[in-house]
């Protein structure tokens, strides 16, 4: 037996955007109709409590909340120590300490999770695996929806299997973290178009479809491919009620976003983002850490970067369709999608040589 999802007014969902998604955006999203989400992977168990309470002050509409599933961790040791010896010249150069020994990521997985669960928001969304089944049975019994994310048919089947609500089929276009747990990341590229149907035809319950839907012409094309939402992320950077910082803005208004690629550079974990300096000189995997202690080592870097307005130091996720993104308030971007949408759909139904009103 499932859980309900929420009834969307439209079927536009924001992805997480760990690291800048803000409580206001996602509030913003669920107040146009759509669901807004919270990422919580990168949050205290405290924060998450805070956050989901931050939401409900602004809005009494359905939304989510994204966690990371946490996967097997290596004990640190000489690689991990040689990965934040290798930070040491940025950090002179940003003029911030190189700390004796290296920092070591949070150990509160169960923790959030039990926030979350406590709070219960309609969905919770999850990626980097799946949860575990203790977990999808009490958030199936608080009547929270679970909604993972799958790279191939194969994760998709192995999370239906599970007894996820929805799955999310990620496309390779998409921007941040690749969700990608059953196959090595080179050989689970597929793209948004050619993952979407494949996941419909192959599972029984709801698929959103994410990875390069920049605008409502992409939100068009997947919902004719069977998907229920569309899911963006990139396009909701520029928004006002975004987290994202100057230097990030910037970068996102200019020609550098149009060239986006994956990279291990800031967390040890495969991820879209727009090329810079960092990623250029880090792209030797002998300096860099396994996930999460990598995330955890460049994080001073990043927060550094992010206050001195250094964007060649920052973690710029977006997806390929970045150049789509409009800097409007969050609202303003949900009505564009589906006016584009609807307008989409009728050209379609023109070319098609079908009577206007078809769709």
């Amino acid at each position: 037996m499932t859980t309900k999802l929420p009834v969307l007014d439209v079927p536009i969902v924001l992805a997480p955007l760990g690291g800048v998604g803000t409580p206001e955006l996602a509030a913003a999203v669920s107040n146009a109709g759509g669901l807004g989400f919270l990422p919580c992977a990168y949050s205290t168990p405290a924060q998450i409590t805070e956050q989901i309470a931050a939401v409900r002050r602004l809005t009494d509409r359905p939304f989510g909340v994204n966690l990371f599933v946490e996967t097997q961790w290596d004990e640190p040791g000489d690689r991990v120590r040689r990965a934040h010896e290798r930070l040491r010249r940025y950090r002179n150069e940003l003029g911030i300490p190189h700390a004796a020994e290296p920092p070591l990521p949070p150990r509160h997985y169960r923790q959030q999770v039990e926030a979350v669960l406590a709070a219960r928001p309609a969905v919770f969304s999850f990626t980097f695996g799946i949860l575990e089944a203790d977990v999808l049975e009490r958030a199936r019994a608080a009547g929270i929806a679970t909604l993972g994310t799958a790279t191939t048919v194969d994760e998709a089947l192995a999370l239906e299997r599970a007894g996820v609500d929805a799955i999310c089929a990620q496309g390779a276009e998409a921007g941040a973290h690749r969700g990608t747990f059953l196959a090595p990341v080179a050989d689970s590229l597929i793209g948004t178009l050619a993952l979407v149907p494949q996941i419909v035809d192959a599972v029984q319950v709801p698929v959103v479809a994410a990875g390069g839907i920049g605008d409502g012409r992409g939100v068009a094309a997947v919902l004719a491919l069977g998907a229920m939402w569309a899911q963006l992320g990139t396009a909701f950077l520029l928004a006002d009620e975004s987290g994202i910082s100057p230097a990030y803005r910037h970068v996102l208004a200019g020609d550098p976003v149009r060239r986006t690629t994956l990279t291990t550079a800031f967390s040890g974990r495969a991820a879209r983002g727009i090329r810079n300096r960092f990623i250029e000189e880090m792209s030797n995997p002998d300096d860099l850490a396994p996930y999460p202690y990598q995330n955890a080592l460049t994080r001073d870097v990043r927060t550094a970067a992010a206050q001195q307005n250094r964007s060649e130091f920052l973690s710029l996720w977006a997806g390929q369709a970045a150049a789509l993104a409009k800097a409007e308030p969050a609202a303003t971007i949900v009505a564009r999608l589906m006016r584009e949408a609807r307008e989409a759909a009728q050209r379609s139904v023109r070319a098609a040589g079908l009577p206007v009103g078809t769709i």
